[in-house]
């Protein structure tokens, strides 16, 4: 007889994360004493600003701060936010109903599967791609379909053909722009096309833009929607965790079309009170504040990129720069190809002392590459360079 406690039918849809195996090859290795270099997870290891901080511990003394909040956020915060949209991109948003505060991007985009699918629906998302864009999907009981991202493909003809051939016909579509984990890059004319798309085939578009803030070498990313009559048919979702070293502090937002906004909201206000109200104090002055720190922080990743991939192309690994996120994702060598990504990077914990992602764990298309998180500083990275080296040379 079946225990009736092995029958959860979602947990079944739901496999072990393939980074898992990597941590824990990373943490025994740790326990052994060995000196891993992490650059696995996309974790900042820098500390917020301090005046976001000064202003969180001033907050936190206020007694009335420590009640439950809004789930959908506070008014000033949601008010600031569509302020940092009109200043950042010149789009005009309406802080009641066009904008709602999340307990960080990957809660919020949850959620959001949860308030719009149901069973059976499909979801296009991007292959390779972050996670939760696909999991969100399955964890809401609908099915998310792969769209390939790469560079010798024209993804908005991939994502054409996926609605003309894909039955039932899909519901939404996940991008992410700049992408996590291959770092791509596009401009304002490829949301154009992604726009019209949605409105001839009645998508609704959900667009991560967690990576707004960081660019380099004169890039700039732009906002979907910056699309004139974006909103008709989608969202975007930002995190205070990357462009301010906040990823603790689990602080999002989504913003865009009115009765996608509400569906969320009406979700969340079943399922949480919102962020601790300190924090979201501290987020309003993190996004109204000096902005001086995102440069810096900007510079911290390009020193750390630069470093990274010159001192592998020093040792025959040749991968060109990003343009954007904090992330080098890199295709193997070619005499190692063969093993396979999960097992490439069970070398380098093994023999370079270097932890990375392996591209596996980000869709079928991730296969044969592994994506470097920029969270370690220069010293750290030469010498995960120099660990790699005796790998490559073995």
């Amino acid at each position: 007889m079946q225990d009736f406690l092995d029958d959860f039918s979602l947990i079944k849809r739901l496999p072990p994360y393939v980074f898992s195996i990597v941590n824990e090859l990373k943490t025994k290795a740790r326990a052994r004493g060995e000196d891993i270099v992490d650059m696995g997870m996309g974790n900042p290891d820098q500390p917020p600003p301090k005046h976001i901080i000064e202003k969180l511990i001033e907050a936190s003394r206020n007694p009335r701060n420590h009640r439950y909040s809004a789930s959908a956020g506070i008014p000033k915060l949601r008010l600031a936010i569509c302020n940092w949209y009109k200043r950042n991109f010149g789009v005009e948003l309406d802080f009641e109903n066009e904008a709602i505060v999340t307990i960080g991007s990957k809660e919020g985009i949850s959620h959001l599967m949860l308030s719009i699918l149901s069973p059976g629906d499909v979801v296009l998302v991007p292959n390779p791609t972050y996670p939760i864009h696909s999991y969100s999907v399955i964890i809401a009981r609908a099915d998310a379909r792969g769209v390939p991202l790469r560079g010798d493909l024209n993804f908005i003809e991939a994502v054409d053909r996926a609605i003309r051939d894909i039955w039932p016909k899909p519901k939404a579509l996940i991008i992410s722009f700049p992408h996590n984990p291959t770092t791509t890059v596009v401009d304002i004319e490829f949301f154009r096309g992604i726009y019209e798309l949605a409105r001839e085939a009645g998508l609704i578009v959900v667009h991560d833009f967690s990576y707004a803030d960081l660019c380099f070498d004169g890039y700039r990313a732009p906002s979907f929607l910056q699309v004139p009559g974006a909103k008709e048919v989608g969202v975007e979702f930002f995190s205070l965790s990357k462009s301010y070293n906040m990823p603790g502090w689990r602080v999002g937002f989504m913003v865009g079309n009115p009765k996608i906004v509400a569906a969320l909201r009406r979700i969340k206000s079943y399922l949480d009170y919102g962020i601790f109200q300190p924090i979201q104090i501290a987020a309003i002055l993190a996004l109204n504040g000096p902005q001086d720190c995102l440069e810096q922080i900007r510079e911290t990743y390009r020193s750390r990129r630069d470093k990274l991939i010159e001192g592998l192309s020093r040792i025959g690994w040749e991968i060109p720069k990003p343009k954007g996120t904090m992330f080098v994702w890199a295709e193997i060598p070619d005499r190692f190809k063969q093993m396979g990504s999960l097992e490439f990077s069970k070398l380098l914990i093994e023999k370079a002392k270097v932890a990375v992602s392996p591209g596996i764990g980000f869709g079928s298309e991730g296969e044969g590459y592994v994506r470097f998180a920029l969270v370690e500083n220069e010293k750290r990275i030469m010498q995960a360079v120099r660990g790699i080296k005796r790998v490559l040379r073995s």
